[in-house]
């Protein structure tokens, strides 16, 4: 009879332990992802040129419209838009189209992004600005995500890589 006390109790402690760890992983997860938002928002208050995004960058939500027609700079080569593949994350669909000058990239506007929640809308408005300078220096999608961001990054990339691959 004795035995079956100690089992009991110890039953307990297991309970009460699993639930303790539980708790503080939930309250662990909640501070990091606190942190991550406060580095977003701030990162998102530093200004990126004196007119806010840089140019060539939008952050909507909309459906994707048809790319602006290929225009003349007057200068070289006319700039022609491709519109990206629109990519899957967990969190909606991420569309870009890139505009070149020749075989140079000299663009990138956002055409899809996902901005449901709050976070959604920071990673949103720290994304594609970064990105872009990326792309622009490295003529690529081959650059590295943003952090707090990877799924939004890798789709994004991904689409870039897409209108990379139609250029004639």
């Amino acid at each position: 009879m004795n035995g079956r006390k100690w089992t009991g109790t110890a039953l307990f402690l297991a309970i009460f332990v699993v639930m303790g760890a539980t708790f503080g992983l939930r309250l662990y997860s909640a501070q990091e992802h606190s942190a991550i938002a406060s580095s977003l928002t701030s990162a998102a208050a530093k200004p990126t040129t004196s007119g806010g995004a840089p140019p060539g960058t939008s952050t909507q939500s909309a459906a994707p419209s048809a790319p602006p027609a290929a225009t003349g700079t007057g200068k070289g080569s006319p700039v022609t838009t491709i519109t990206g593949d629109p990519e899957s994350t967990p969190y909606g669909n991420v569309q870009v189209a890139v505009s070149f000058a020749g075989k140079k990239i000299t663009g990138v506007t956002v055409l899809q992004v996902p901005t449901s929640g709050n976070y959604d809308q920071q990673v949103a408005q720290v994304v594609p600005p970064t990105l872009l300078q990326e792309v622009l220096t490295s003529q690529s999608a081959k650059v590295d995500t943003v952090s707090g961001g990877t799924y939004t990054s890798t789709g994004y990339l991904q689409s870039v890589q897409s209108a990379i691959d139609k250029v004639p």
